[in-house]
């Protein structure tokens, strides 16, 4: 709140992703509780996509999925909540791109750019990963991505990375 006045309401999307723990139950717990922090309110959410690893790829195949929301939140407090969310999901920070049981991004915040210590916005490779934007544009098909360009066009540089959409839509 700034000088008694509500913030405005923030448009953010949301990556989500897990491979420990039954993922795909984990990702949609996750995209349920995601309406649960203050001031936010789900709009809408991907189906989910299984993907394989990249990075370290001795690991099991990754369950992913992009939800759309609508926040009084600030970025830094809205990324606190993913990180606290994340935690009651039993998330342990190890090994960069290994094993987890939850991971949530905060890939855009309305049309913001950002660079601090905590925070980077849009999500710095975003734009170079099919498991983002595969559910982005399915749930936001005119999605421009803040100095990158309409998504759509960037997933074209992302062919063979091994995303397979699931089963379904699910509608918030």
């Amino acid at each position: 709140m700034v000088s008694g006045k509500p913030r405005e309401a923030a448009l953010a999307y949301i990556g989500l992703g897990a491979n420990l723990g039954g993922p795909a139950r984990q990702v949609r717990e996750a995209l349920d509780q995601l309406g649960t922090l203050p001031g936010t309110r789900l709009l809408s959410r991907s189906s989910l996509y299984r993907t394989e690893p990249i990075g370290f790829i001795d690991q099991p195949p990754f369950i992913n999925a992009v939800a759309r929301v609508e926040t009084t939140l600030s970025p830094q407090a809205l990324l606190a909540g993913l990180l606290d969310l994340e935690q009651r999901h039993g998330r342990v920070r190890g090994r960069a791109n290994g094993p987890r049981v939850l991971d949530l991004d905060l890939l855009m915040y309305d049309d913001r750019v950002l660079a601090s210590p905590e925070l980077i916005l849009p999500h710095p490779r975003m734009h170079l990963r099919a498991f983002v934007l595969l559910p982005l544009v399915e749930i936001a098909p005119l999605c421009v991505i803040p100095r990158r360009g309409p998504a759509r066009m960037l997933l074209g540089a992302c062919a063979g990375q091994g995303v397979e959409r699931l089963e379904g839509v699910f509608a918030a």
